[in-house]
């Protein structure tokens, strides 16, 4: 498997790292490429990168968590929670509409049409202030439309519901019982040792291109060794109760689970990816299969991507 990989990424100029597992046996575990171009750091398997998208099954757990209290309701609207916050956002609008991207709400990062959000959100006030003044664009549950502000108005919802910072809350609710350590929200332009910097095609740094501190929708930083911890956390029930997590990863709309790609049967993915970013995760509970990649370049994952599902595939 080593020689494969080790060509794709070499032909592809790919700068991360592959993990792949069957349970507590290693498979493929490589870092390509540099966390630091100035100062010649050299990535490592346990090297922490951003995961953009990947962050919004975090939410939904920390979300589905409170669900399991009955603190919070799937049925539950966003107007219970929000009062006169945001009030374009339909009335209707139920937590699992937004969980499952029905919720038909104005997206305040429209991967399709609008310019990225300002890079100076920092703050969940930031956050609220970002996301106001998008109307509805269709009414909730017609329709399944990809939305970045649905899970930051989901992460203001559980903040609100608990009262706890988010960020803290998906530490303590997600990360703590996933065993996750080197899991947590930094600040772009505050990153630790042992953190990887993303780099866009012209060789820059993305610290102009994405927010300061990430929120519901993304941002987050993770290691590949972390997502080996978290799927059997998930699935034998550490994270939210067995029940509650089978629930998650069923099919809700169009592929998708409550916060969870399941992109073919008996799969369950996240993935995410933004300037600098390219993150995929995908477990086979069948077979105990984890296939990670995590990269800090513009190229992300290219024909690597398509090796591992192809590897995960294999009988």
């Amino acid at each position: 498997m080593s020689e494969p990989v080790d060509a794709l990424s070499r032909n592809h100029g790919f700068s991360g790292v592959v993990l792949v597992n069957r349970g507590d046996e290693t498979l493929l575990a490589k870092a390509y490429g540099h966390a630091h171009l100035a100062y010649g750091v050299e990535n490592t398997v346990d090297t922490r990168f951003a995961i953009a998208s990947g962050t919004k099954g975090l939410t939904a757990l920390a979300v589905i968590g409170l669900v399991a209290e009955g603190r919070l309701k799937l049925e539950t609207t966003a107007r219970e929670v929000l009062g006169g916050d945001l009030p374009l956002i339909d009335d209707r609008v139920t937590v699992e509409h937004l969980l499952t991207h029905t919720s038909g709400i104005g997206d305040y990062c429209d991967e399709e049409a609008d310019p990225p959000p300002n890079p100076l959100l920092a703050t969940s006030a930031d956050y609220l202030a970002a996301l106001d003044g998008f109307p509805q664009r269709c009414p909730p549950g017609q329709e399944f439309r990809y939305n970045n502000g649905a899970f930051v108005v989901l992460g203001l919802i559980a903040e609100r519901i608990s009262g706890i910072p988010f960020a803290t809350l998906v530490r303590d609710r997600v990360c703590v019982p996933a065993g996750m350590a080197d899991t947590a929200f930094l600040r772009s332009d505050a990153l630790p040792g042992r953190t990887a910097t993303g780099y866009l095609e012209d060789g820059r740094t993305n610290v102009f291109s994405l927010p300061v501190m990430g929120h519901g929708d993304g941002g987050i930083y993770s290691t590949a060794p972390d997502f080996r911890r978290f799927w059997p956390a998930l699935t034998a029930g550490r994270i939210v109760p067995r029940e509650w997590a089978d629930r998650m990863l069923r099919p809700h709309a169009d592929g998708y689970g409550l916060g969870f790609w399941l992109p073919r049967p008996g799969w369950v993915r996240l993935e995410g990816g933004d300037h600098g970013v390219t993150f995929r995760s995908t477990h086979v509970p069948a077979s105990g299969l984890t296939a990670t990649l995590i990269s800090n370049n513009h190229r992300g994952g290219g024909p690597l991507l398509g090796y591992l599902d192809e590897m995960l595939a294999k009988p």
